[in-house]
């Protein structure tokens, strides 16, 4: 006999019922709403009566977040498991702005809610993409882990180099190696800004060696994803050719 908690469970995580559909589309609307309210508080001459109005309806969606909150706890097998989870983690900082004042503006965490829209894409059409892209993480974990590494390498490397090169042309701008981080930055992943540049001969011509290893740098996640990409689809075409397989026998 099914209990209640899990008929509950299968409302929250379930969207293939007409329930769990229902409840789905009711939350996802309100995340929108909730942004919608959001994006209004930041315009210019916003009355007192309209931010009372949009304070009002991010209460209420508040409210509701918070008893989905306590309800995905309640309902879930592994309470632990959830809370510590990506969603889990979405999930508490839809609400907790609202909630903790410490002298700070948290509403711009707000902004977070869009991830809960993902919560869409779990079981439906775009389940095997996700599972796709996760399985592709999982084969890349090494290489990506070593190729931030580097990266780190490079980018202190280049905030020590253009420091020594342009220290004492641009004190006020390159006042420290730390200093030198953000120019390193911007440098190796090719952005340029333009807010700060090399004025020395020494300098210009180690920014042109930076440049060119970052052109190198930036192609490498690339690479990487789309490499991984291609084994995730490979090894999730052979699942099901395996599958097939054992259904006929």
């Amino acid at each position: 006999m099914t209990t209640f908690k899990e008929k509950l469970r299968k409302i929250i995580n379930d969207n293939n019922t007409v329930g769990g559909r229902r409840f789905e589309i009711f939350i996802q609307s309100l995340i929108f709403l909730s942004l919608i309210t959001f994006s209004i508080e930041t315009l210019p001459n916003v009355s007192k009566n309209q931010m009372r109005l949009l304070h009002d309806i991010d209460i209420f969606c508040v409210s509701v977040f918070t008893i989905e909150y306590i309800l995905r706890i309640y309902t879930a097998q592994k309470p632990f498991s959830y809370i510590f989870s990506f969603f889990g983690f979405i999930d508490l900082l839809a609400i907790v702005p609202f909630y903790i004042h410490l002298g700070l503006d948290l509403r711009g965490l707000r902004t977070f809610r869009i991830f809960r829209a993902l919560r869409a894409f779990k079981l439906i059409r775009y389940n095997k993409a996700m599972n796709r892209f996760k399985l592709a993480a999982s084969i890349i974990k090494e290489e990506l882990i070593l190729f931030f590494m580097v990266m780190a390498i490079l980018i202190f490397i280049s905030s020590a180099g253009i420091y020594y090169f342009e220290h004492l042309a641009q004190p006020h701008l390159f006042k420290s190696i730390f200093h030198s981080f953000w120019w390193a930055i911007v440098t190796l992943t090719t952005v340029g800004y333009g807010d700060v540049y090399p004025i020395t001969t020494g300098g210009k011509i180690f920014t042109f060696f930076v440049l060119i290893i970052g052109v190198g740098v930036v192609t490498i996640p690339a690479g990487l994803a789309a490499s991984a990409l291609t084994k995730a689809r490979k090894i999730e075409e052979k699942n099901m050719e395996d599958e097939k397989k054992k259904r006929i026998f």
